[in-house]
């Protein structure tokens, strides 16, 4: 079974830095996109970032310039770097992924989420 594992969340101060990791893991044969997401309390989930196969990426117009993501095709694994963080990037980030297992269909997995708060 395909799980998605996030990690690197925490307490940051405005102006600070935070790097999250997701690593994809089961019998996966081809991953196509990965992408974060994030839901802050009583909003929408919204798109931050994501990344294609051939390492094409897009981002929302309000982490352009300061968030970076990247990946690593051969181990299922994605990193958001993010810097000058501020009070409104607060918010669980989710991790998703296009992929697809071995015999099967490609589909999209998310995982369970990791809390970032900036705070001073």
């Amino acid at each position: 079974q395909v799980q998605l594992v996030e990690s690197g969340g925490g307490l940051v101060k405005p102006g600070g830095s935070l790097t999250l990791s997701c690593a994809a893991s089961g019998k996966i044969d081809l991953t196509y996109s990965m992408g974060w997401y994030r839901q802050a309390p009583g909003k929408q989930r919204e798109l931050v970032a994501t990344i294609s196969s051939g390492s094409g990426s897009v981002y929302s117009d309000d982490v352009k310039g300061r968030f970076t993501i990247s990946r690593d095709i051969a181990k299922h694994t994605c990193w958001l770097q993010m810097n000058s963080l501020q009070f409104e990037d607060t918010a669980v980030y989710y991790c998703t992924a296009e992929l697809r297992e071995w015999g099967k269909v490609s589909g999209n997995y998310w995982g369970q989420g990791t809390q970032v708060t900036v705070s001073a």
